[in-house]
């Protein structure tokens, strides 16, 4: 009864906190829904990025992938805090600078309006085909594990995290769809308060068990256990080799850091660029801590339980934190859990709604749209886009390299070839919009045939980098043939000041350091 009612209780405040925070807000404009009013700061713009990227895909996969694989995969993480520099120092001053409300505004006016309808489509596919089923169904693996769902109401545990899929995606449709950015950003900022806590929470509490009231003695004991999983320096032959940092790993996180409309977004709605750069670097100071909730928990878990779940690794989580928190912070630890998987949840809901409502319904099925109609056209797709990730997440079930794992294979299917079209725009101006197309079109086939049809015996990462060569390649030589016709102009400027943070470079650098100390000190 008590983990129910902390449960409920903290959830019931975030939403009452959200909605006092929204209480006279005005939700009916474009800016308004979308982007929060322009009038994110840092610290919000901070825990709302953090929450919109750190999910149940984390907490469930990444540790079952580090239970099973050790700490190699910390590199999806600390070098989130580079690329998060970039973004801070260079294209976040840009996209402010053009007054952008959408990734794909960019590339209408670098490129032509079909590039940006084409780029704008893969994205919302993205969305509903990777990401937010995994998230939904990571989530329930974790809420069905604590409340035991399946066997409260007799049934089989397959039904039971199908009605949990269920009523985390209503619950997610809702904050979306009624509250617009702003009320995502506010109960993001509070459930990632909550996660960091009840994160961290976990590992302390499994080290002090483990030591027996020493929190480094129980790491000592762990770290001697298995000495090999702390190891970050992966082998070429294991699920994350180091050559891949070099490869298609740098091309992976400055897309989704500097291009990815679900993140970057939080940005574009700051009340200045200071306070988007505050926000950037803040979350790369986070990234740098985070593995300590989403991959030391996993090593721990092979302290307690061997090989014994290396055939279900998406259920380590789960059990150490059945295992280790006492019966009175279940509840609380489900109702954070709850928040994370709503704050990835209802975020990608809100940027795809962004994206097809200013993208494509304002573009190319209603040009004359007033701002309340785009926002209702943003309600309903987020809606239907909720139903189709709901029905899509028991899919994804069975991954044999575990969900984190099949996440970030899926993505490379989009998020290559556009990253390949928006770095060509930024650096490559002779590049022209018909060579963008191709690219994305050759990219996109290339990517499905050699990681899903034909075996290649090579790095899905690996992949990803000659993926992103050969772009380059195929878009130079389209575009000496097609040449640019006409030259960039961004004709919506917003009345934003521009001026940079005095500290960005500092901590931009501090930052870098901080990444390659890490892979010092860890590389064995």
């Amino acid at each position: 009864m008590l983990t129910i009612v902390s449960f409920v209780g903290f959830t019931a405040f975030v939403a009452v906190f959200s909605w006092y925070k929204l209480r006279n807000d005005s939700l009916d404009s474009k800016d308004g829904y979308f982007l929060g009013g322009r009038s994110l700061s840092g610290i919000v713009i901070a825990g709302s990025m953090l929450l919109t990227n750190l999910s149940t895909e984390h907490l469930v996969g990444m540790n079952g992938s580090s239970y099973k694989n050790g700490f190699v995969i910390i590199a999806w993480e600390v070098t989130s805090a580079i690329a998060l520099v970039v973004a801070a120092l260079y294209f976040v001053p840009r996209y402010l600078k053009m007054g952008l409300t959408t990734i794909p505004e960019y590339l209408e006016h670098r490129f032509d309006g079909f590039t940006r309808t084409l780029v704008a489509l893969f994205l919302i596919v993205s969305f509903v085909v990777t990401l937010l089923p995994i998230v939904l169904f990571t989530g329930a693996i974790n809420l069905e594990s604590i409340f035991d769902v399946s066997g409260t109401l007799g049934i089989s545990q397959s039904h039971g995290l199908w009605i949990t899929v269920v009523v985390i995606g209503i619950i997610g449709s809702v904050y979306a769809i009624f509250g617009g950015l702003k009320a995502v950003a506010y109960s993001d900022t509070i459930n990632g308060v909550g996660l960091l806590a009840g994160g961290i929470l976990v590992p302390i509490l499994a080290l002090w068990d483990i030591g027996q009231g020493n929190l480094l003695g129980g790491l000592q004991k762990v770290f001697e256990n298995s000495p090999e999983k702390f190891n970050v320096i992966g082998d070429a032959d294991s699920v994350l080799p180091f050559e891949v940092l070099f490869t298609g790993l740098i091309i992976n996180q400055l897309y989704f850091w500097c291009m990815n409309q679900a993140i970057i977004q939080r940005a574009l709605g700051a009340k200045n660029l200071v306070e988007a750069q505050k926000g950037l670097l803040y979350t790369g100071v986070l990234k740098i801590f985070v593995p300590l909730i989403i991959i030391l928990p996993g090593v721990i878990g092979y302290y307690y339980f061997g090989e014994t779940l290396y055939a279900t690794q998406d259920q380590v989580y789960p059990a150490l934190v059945k295992k280790v928190l006492p019966l009175s912070l279940l509840g609380l630890f489900a109702a954070v859990v709850m928040g994370a998987v709503l704050s990835t949840f209802n975020s990608v809901l809100n940027s795809a709604a962004t994206i097809f409502s200013v993208g494509i319904y304002k573009r190319e099925i209603n040009k004359s749209a007033s701002e309340s109609q785009l926002v209702r056209v943003g309600k309903l797709t987020s809606t239907a886009l909720a139903i189709l990730a709901i029905l899509a997440a028991p899919l994804v079930a069975e991954a044999p390299e575990g969900l984190y794992q099949l996440l970030q294979e899926l993505n490379g299917i989009f998020f290559i070839p556009i990253a390949s079209i928006m770095l060509a725009g930024f650096f490559l101006p002779k590049v022209s919009a018909t060579g963008a197309k191709v690219a994305l079109g050759v990219g996109l086939l290339f990517y499905i045939v050699t990681s899903f049809i034909i075996e290649t015996n090579i790095h899905f990462v690996h992949i990803w980098g000659i993926e992103f060569i050969l772009n380059v390649i195929i878009m130079l030589t389209v575009s000496h043939y097609y040449p640019r016709s006409k030259s960039m102009e961004m004709p919506f400027p917003v009345s934003l000041d521009l001026k940079e943070w005095k500290y960005a470079k500092h901590m931009g650098g501090a930052l870098i350091v901080i990444t390659v100390l890490i892979y010092i000190w860890l590389g064995n």
